[in-house]
């Protein structure tokens, strides 16, 4: 009986979040030569900072995978295991056999297809970016013949998107050929997430697997490939499994330090603990344009990290950067003391501790902690 309440409660909280936010929308298309319907959803914030700018995602097959899109994202979002973003869905109800046509000779759009992959480029992504803020990562979704029509804008030499969702494709014939050539020469960062499902049609399930041969032996430290295949869902409900994949696949970077990773890598690093922590967040910035203030969690899994190889000398940056990120808290003075404590100079750090009792306490570091290792120093060394 808990599965279906609990499953319930799911839909309703996703429905909730959903249909909160979501405009909707009539754009003119020239290259169409018609009117197209687009559904958009703005994160929960989206009016409290006016600077602030988000990742972008153009979700084919609105007319059904829009809300599957829109509810991952801010379920993801909300628990910060990826950044706020604009989601953007466009009907394709009515004209998806059309927007989809590719050339038998070449398997590149050809007349409606070719109209509607300039529609995209030319006049749906622009009207997006110059109506609200969007920062210039951009991921494109697609689902059986729209997972084809994606890598079209990834064959460009300036791709449109990093990011490519392509669940269940019905692959062009030379698709598995154009791709693997691309990928394997990509410039940019790029994410590319596969998926099929064992009920899949046999050629869907033929041709993925094929491109997924040649892409996975692809050596390009620019490629992010990720290929998953499930063996029970159907040819339709198979986005509800890959998407939430796909989503932490893409945005693994962004996530707060696991105790996988943790243990498998930082436990395991022969420099700097602090530097991996910088470079961790400097990707975030390369790759999203996203600022991101570092997690309270991740400076703990630093500093853990530290009392574990009882490589102290590295309290000193990670204080530093601490007190930058978090200024009028106790976290910086903390770390900056442990660093004066473990490195031979523990009356210096006895004041440390001492003097920064006027600031806020943050993450377990309380005053009366500072206090108490600042009594322990002066008991063991009479100052």
């Amino acid at each position: 009986m808990k599965k279906p309440i609990l499953y319930l409660l799911f839909t309703l909280f996703f429905t909730s979040l959903t249909n909160a936010q979501v405009i909707y929308k009539t754009l003119e298309s020239s290259k169409l030569g018609k009117t197209r319907e687009l559904k958009i959803q703005l994160p929960r914030g989206y009016n409290n900072d006016k600077d602030k700018s988000y990742p972008l995602f153009i979700v084919l097959d609105g007319d059904y995978l829009f809300e599957a899109v829109a509810g991952n994202v801010d379920y993801y979002t909300y628990w910060e295991d990826m950044p706020e973003a604009i989601v953007v869905g466009v009907n394709q109800f009515d004209d998806r056999f059309e927007d989809s046509m590719y050339s038998a000779q070449n398997s590149l759009p050809v007349e409606t297809g070719a109209a509607f992959f300039e529609f995209i480029g030319a006049e749906l992504i622009p009207f997006i970016e110059t109506t609200y803020r969007t920062g210039k990562f951009k991921v494109a979704i697609g689902h059986g013949e729209t997972a084809n029509f994606i890598n079209y804008y990834l064959l460009k030499e300036q791709p449109l998107f990093q990011g490519y969702i392509a669940i269940s494709p019905e692959l062009a014939p030379k698709m598995i050929t154009y791709l693997p050539e691309r990928l394997s020469k990509i410039q940019a960062k790029t994410f590319y997430y596969l998926a099929t499902t064992n009920n899949d049609s046999e050629s869907i399930k033929k041709m993925t697997e094929a491109l997924n041969m040649d892409v996975k032996v692809i050596d390009n430290k620019n490629l992010l490939y990720k290929y998953d295949t499930f063996e029970n869902p159907t040819h339709y409900s198979v986005p509800t499994h890959a998407l939430p994949n796909a989503l932490e696949s893409i945005f693994h970077v962004f996530q707060p330090i696991s105790k996988k990773e943790y243990q498998e890598t930082i436990l395991k690093l022969d420099t700097s603990p602090v530097t991996y922590l910088q470079e961790k967040y400097q990707t975030i910035k390369d790759l999203f344009g996203i600022e991101k203030q570092i997690l309270i969690n991740d400076f703990k899994a630093i500093s853990a990290a530290i009392e574990k190889t009882e490589k102290f000398e590295y309290y000193e940056e990670l204080g530093k950067m601490a007190q930058k990120q978090y200024p009028k808290t106790l976290l910086g003075s903390y770390y900056v003391a442990r660093f004066q404590e473990e490195t031979g100079d523990p009356k210096k750090a006895m004041k440390t501790y001492q003097s920064a009792y006027i600031l806020e306490e943050i993450g377990g570091i309380t005053k009366d902690l500072m206090l108490e290792k600042s009594d322990a120093i002066k008991a063991d060394f009479g100052y």
